[in-house]
């Protein structure tokens, strides 16, 4: 494998991350009312101590608040930490240029000399995945980014950007989708079979279905704000996927709903990035890794969401 290649191998090491979209996020996640600093510092913390060390961020998190804070605890460190960010490809930045531009925005809040893996937020369709990746492979080339990531691209944008990447001897080390037990249209549409042949590791964000699958709503008790409206049609359909999850959960050691879930990505191939907003999700998170359930689990939980929404070709 080519040194490039052998960059990406550390993605394929790790089973657990953290997410950290919910750092500095008003309007989804209600950052200043449903947790502050204290509690992000406090999951981050318990993530490391329990061995989650990959933490992903992106420079609109928070209006670039989410990085700035993770700059602030990373000083403070005596420990590794791989971290990842994204770009935005907003309509008045649609030149190669602008991306190692950005980029250096973004190490600049993080107080780093580079990111461990930097991605491209979203496909725009004022800018070819062509152009995106020559403004990547810039980074890399300049040293500001040890590896290069896609997220929300579909598989024919996604191999587009492998493509161009190839060109310049850089692998395509990641494509970051919605996934969880109640989403799963990138199996469906062929995203995660074509990312396993390539090699290209799919991270997992809301990987709990922002809370769903946790086990603490219901259509009696949704989630607050813009979450419980998105969710209506779906909480109705959610007891006998919760009730299965804790059935499977009791024959592993009592694990939990959301830990269940969770086990459910990594045995797909899949590397879950769960938010905490306090100590305690961080520790339940982590709890969903370093154990496996069986195939017939995996099955069973397969068949019980496999008709739970509808899903679109790619």
């Amino acid at each position: 494998m080519s040194e490039a290649g052998n960059e990406t191998r550390f993605l394929h090491a790790i089973e657990m991350g953290l997410g950290a979209w919910q750092w500095g996020d008003r309007v989804v996640w209600g950052y200043g009312q449903t947790h502050t600093d204290k509690d992000i510092r406090e999951s981050f913390d318990v993530s490391l101590n329990l061995g989650v060390r990959f933490v992903d961020t992106a420079e609109v998190y928070g209006s670039g608040y989410s990085e700035r804070l993770l700059g602030q605890f990373l000083k403070e460190l005596d420990q590794p930490v791989l971290v990842a960010t994204k770009y935005f490809p907003w309509p008045w930045r649609l030149t190669k240029g602008f991306i190692p531009w950005a980029l250096k925005a973004s190490l600049e809040r993080l107080g780093l000399d580079s990111v461990d893996l930097y991605q491209v937020h979203w496909p725009s369709p004022l800018m070819s995945p062509e152009t995106m990746m020559e403004g990547m492979a810039e980074c890399v080339k300049r040293g500001w980014a040890r590896t290069v990531g896609i997220s929300n691209f579909g598989e024919k944008h996604m191999l587009r950007a492998y493509t161009t990447l190839g060109r310049h001897g850089i692998p395509l080390a990641s494509n970051q989708v919605h996934y969880s037990l109640l989403n799963r249209e990138v199996e469906k549409n062929g995203t995660l079979a074509r990312c396993k042949e390539l090699g290209i590791r799919l991270i997992a964000y809301s990987p709990l279905e922002k809370g769903l699958l946790t086990g603490k709503y219901s259509s009696q008790n949704p989630p607050p704000g813009l979450r419980g409206s998105q969710y209506i049609d779906l909480l109705k359909k959610l007891p006998p996927v919760i009730n299965l999850l804790q059935e499977i959960g009791l024959k592993h050691g009592d694990k939990t709903v959301s830990q269940v879930a969770l086990n459910w990505l990594i045995c797909k191939g899949a590397l879950p990035i769960p938010g905490a907003k306090s100590a305690r999700q961080a520790e339940l998170n982590a709890g969903g890794a370093g154990w496996r359930l069986t195939d017939e689990e995996v099955a069973r939980l397969d068949e019980a969401t496999d008709n739970i929404r509808e899903y679109r070709k790619n």
